[in-house]
């Protein structure tokens, strides 16, 4: 996010926020507490706290990219020309799903129709947060949020695998 939009929606800048906690001694506090020393301290809001910390540990080299608390995670996510109805059945149609998601051993934990998706993804180690939004009625958009991954390069070995994967499905979707 650049610097212009931190400072316009939070009054500051990167470099001020980054000064700020490393005046709170945010370098020995971890991920609660530097939340906790700008909910005190600073008028944010719990999202703009979030971003503000993420960015700080990213900063400070306590945290990688795409590294939480949890593992590593990856977001996907496509538009495509067809009703979010349609393109959530053809997530949990066992027959249609085969047809672009191929070899993939997973399991629903949860559905909301044309709504969401909780995956237990393998063996369990991982998890998949698929949510569809309809962008009009005929175009929605699918983001798929595969979380608790090992390390940065399954990061990368499964953001390739679900870019594939939902170009496949709007291919399909839109036929």
């Amino acid at each position: 996010m650049s610097d212009a939009t931190v400072k316009a929606r939070t009054g500051k800048s990167w470099s001020e926020w980054f000064a700020i906690l490393d005046e709170a001694g945010a370098l020995e506090l971890g991920h609660k507490g530097i939340v906790a020393v700008l909910s005190e301290h600073n008028r944010v809001g719990p999202w703009w706290r979030q971003m503000i910390t993420v960015a700080y540990e990213q900063e400070r080299g306590l945290r990688e990219r795409h590294q939480t608390p949890e593992g590593y995670q990856v977001s996907v996510s496509k538009t495509i020309a067809a009703p979010v109805g349609t393109v959530f059945d053809e997530w949990t149609d066992d027959n249609t799903r085969t047809e672009w998601l191929k070899a993939a051993n997973f399991t629903v934990r949860k559905a909301t129709q044309g709504k969401s998706l909780r995956i237990a993804w393998g063996a369990g180690t991982s998890s998949v947060d698929v949510n569809f939004y309809a962008r009009g009625p005929e175009k929605s958009q699918v983001v798929v949020d595969h979380r608790r991954l090992a390390d940065a390069d399954e990061v990368a070995r499964m953001k390739a695998f679900w870019t594939e994967a939902l170009d496949a499905l709007k291919k399909i979707s839109e036929r």
